[in-house]
């Protein structure tokens, strides 16, 4: 039965706000009306893109997701908690669109429990909005509705979604230090050279004596900041708005997504954090019954470096044609730990459990890894930003100290 959402007066004046379900608008005003309530405005609530549709651009730039990742995890665990204890699905859906704060959450899970209640599988019924459930969301929906164990296959989701929350959260709380620090020495390093600078040297203009050569070279900085640094800033713009649009054609992004894969430090980060992943999609698909071919190609679109997601790619065909997933692993640049727990998985028939520790252990390395990164890169930029302002103060003070020393 379709969902509205609608808006209404009762008999003291007062504005009424809510959703109910009713075949056509017009019953939904017949019930309304039969609750001494004034109809002014009833809206269907939309059953949302075709699944696969494209976003406009409204949608993609000016309206954020009802679910961001954080909160699309606890309300999974909310529906794994009330459906494995026994509450059938529409009544658990129906109870969190009572709960929920916002309108717009409380209007997409209405639309659900409306879908659910027109004889629509639950999955079919997240497949109507791609922008706040994944392909892989959906696909493990679909899983667990099948085998009959949507409760477990609910709860290991959550489990999925709250750790990679938490690895992203740790990740971003490593690199936000070293990023504010070098915001702050590249802003006091320009004030210096394009402000300070340029007052101190107006007072040796009359002195007609020579400068310092650091201080020369300082000064010839400051006039090139001064004179084209606007122009600078336009070209960096420029060059990354135009590396932007190379990096969406699929082969320049493979390209340099290759070369980031080869840096030292970088690189073996970036290679652990997308295979913690593609392990734990994978381990979620195949655990809650997914074929391991569709879970292969799945797990592979959740790869964000398009050098591995194409490895991935590479690794299915070879599956396909009948090789075992360690062997069609070990030939690609994931980390060998990944291939070596899909061997002891196909060997001890727990293929899933294998690949779930491996992506604990992965997630667990690149956490470990970050940190020292971060740990390397605090006192680094520190000592870099002191000796470059120490530069700039010799700059200032070696004439003021010659000038002192020719009065004298």
């Amino acid at each position: 039965m379709p969902a509205f959402s609608y808006e209404a007066i009762d008999a003291q004046g007062a504005s009424r706000k809510g959703t109910l379900e009713a075949d056509t608008a017009k019953s939904a005003r017949n019930l309304l009306r039969a609750q001494a309530l004034v109809p002014l405005s009833v809206a269907p609530l939309g059953s949302g893109s075709a699944p696969g549709a494209e976003l406009s651009w409204q949608e993609r730039w000016f309206t954020r997701p009802v679910f961001n990742a954080g909160a699309l995890a606890v309300w999974t665990r909310q529906l794994s908690g009330l459906v494995t204890s026994g509450l059938p699905l529409e009544r658990a859906l129906s109870a969190l669109a009572d709960e929920a704060e916002e309108p717009r959450q409380h209007h997409l899970l209405a639309t659900l429990r409306a879908e659910v209640n027109a004889g629509s599988t639950f999955a079919r019924a997240l497949q109507q909005h791609p922008r706040e459930f994944s392909e892989i969301y959906c696909a493990v929906i679909g899983a667990g509705e099948s085998s009959g164990s949507l409760g477990l296959v609910l709860s290991s989701l959550a489990d999925d979604l709250e750790a990679r929350q938490a690895l992203q959260s740790k990740l971003i709380g490593a690199a936000l230090y070293p990023a504010i620090v070098s915001l702050v020495a590249v802003v006091i390093v320009l004030f210096l050279v394009s402000y300070v600078v340029p007052q101190v040297a107006g007072v040796f203009v009359g002195t007609k004596r020579a400068l310092p050569v650091l201080t020369v070279a300082l000064l010839a900085i400051s006039d090139f900041v001064r004179a084209y640094g606007w122009l600078m800033l336009g070209m960096l713009v420029a060059g990354a708005l135009i590396g932007r649009h190379l990096l969406r054609i699929p082969a320049t992004r493979e390209r340099f997504d290759a070369a980031w894969l080869r840096l030292p430090l970088i690189g073996r980060l970036a290679r652990s954090y997308n295979a913690a992943r593609f392990a734990s999609t994978l381990a979620m698909l195949a655990g809650a019954g997914v074929p391991i071919l569709r879970a292969l190609q799945a797990a592979a679109e959740t790869l964000g470096n398009r050098a591995l997601r194409a490895d991935a790619l590479d690794a299915l065909v070879l599956v396909r044609e009948g090789a075992p997933l360690a062997s069609a692993l070990a030939k690609k640049r994931f980390p060998g730990l990944l291939a070596m727990f899909a061997r002891l998985g196909e060997q001890t028939g727990q293929l899933p459990v294998m690949l779930q520790r491996a992506a604990i252990q992965l997630s667990t390395e690149v956490q470990r890894r970050a940190m020292h990164l971060a740990t390397i890169l605090e006192p680094l930029l520190i000592v870099v930003m002191g000796l470059v302002v120490m530069l700039i103060v010799l700059a200032v003070l070696m004439p003021i100290i010659e000038l002192n020393q020719f009065v004298k």
